[in-house]
């Protein structure tokens, strides 16, 4: 059903691989998320939660390296400890905070020289602006869905992304204390399909800006397409909604691998939350961004 569609698709969807490193360790965290690229002219779409970290990066770890600075004033103190916890409480930095954070975007264009995000005031959305690049490293663009009114619930479509961060292109450097990217491992993602029906649409102020699936979305494949059999693009993967079942079983007793046992269940179905095409289309022809658009075929 999707294959062709897949292999169009994949052209022009990527991935973004990212390092974390939190307060309480030297472990290196692996991330993905994903983009798309709308036109020619290395313009890309993701969502707003991705280019958030893309945005903050620096500044949260400029926020530590200040942490850090003045915390060595207080080496030799007896009280250091005392003085750790009043800069942890200064920096707002805690055992569970994020202190680095380092991505590559992984065969978008080459050489690009600088990088413009814009945020979707409300909705999990932004535009990635690749500038001054020498060359694009993706063929092909997005064809958006020109009359949304298609979209109804019984809609068979697929989603693309990398929700499995395999690559091992990294490491930690002891001696600067940080994290690095480098030339050796692994330095891809593979890409991963999935499909599901359209269940509902989701409205916030009398607007639909949102699309339901009834598969979920997999971590790292946020900022990923949504599309149908002919790679007509009809939304971006966003979040997965978790909805209680009500089917709950508290303290039941059952039997496995013959023995008595008591358990509790409280299941929950997991659906895919995309951000509507229409959406889309409309912050992009709010920034002025050149995007195509095609009918939707069968």
């Amino acid at each position: 059903m999707f294959v062709e569609a897949i292999e169009k698709v994949d052209q022009f969807t990527r991935p973004i691989h990212f390092l974390l490193r939190y307060y309480t360790g030297s472990d290196i965290v692996p991330g993905t998320a994903t983009l798309f690229f709308v036109n020619e002219d290395g313009f890309a779409i993701t969502c707003g939660h991705v280019a958030r970290q893309i945005l903050y990066a620096n500044s949260i770890y400029e926020n530590y390296l200040k942490f850090q600075a003045e915390l060595r004033r207080f080496d030799k103190d007896p009280g250091l400890a005392y003085q750790r916890q009043l800069l942890e409480t200064k920096f707002k930095i805690g055992p569970d905070s994020v202190i680095r954070i380092i991505f590559n975007f992984i065969n978008c264009v080459s050489g690009h020289k600088g990088l413009s995000v814009h945020l979707h005031p409300t909705q999990d959305l932004a535009i990635i602006q690749f500038r001054d690049f020498d060359s694009v490293q993706y063929k092909g663009f997005a064809t958006f869905l020109r009359d949304s009114r298609t979209v109804k619930p019984g809609k068979y479509l697929c989603r693309l992304g990398y929700p499995f961060p395999e690559f091992t292109n990294y490491h930690y450097n002891k001696s600067r204390n940080d994290i690095e990217w480098n030339k050796e491992g692994r330095i891809n993602t593979p890409v991963f399909p999935i499909d599901g029906i359209v269940t509902r649409h989701i409205g916030e102020a009398n607007e639909i800006v949102g699309i339901e699936m009834s598969t979920p979305g997999l971590r790292g494949q946020s900022g990923g397409p949504l599309f149908d059999k002919n790679g007509v693009i009809y939304g971006m993967q966003s979040a997965t909604r978790h909805l209680h079942l009500g089917f709950d079983q508290v303290n039941r007793e059952v039997i496995t691998d013959g023995q008595r046992k008591r358990v509790s269940n409280y299941p929950f179905l997991n659906v895919g939350q995309c951000v509507h095409v229409e959406l889309i289309k409309q912050f992009l022809r709010e920034k002025r961004v050149k995007f195509y658009e095609a009918d939707s075929i069968g």
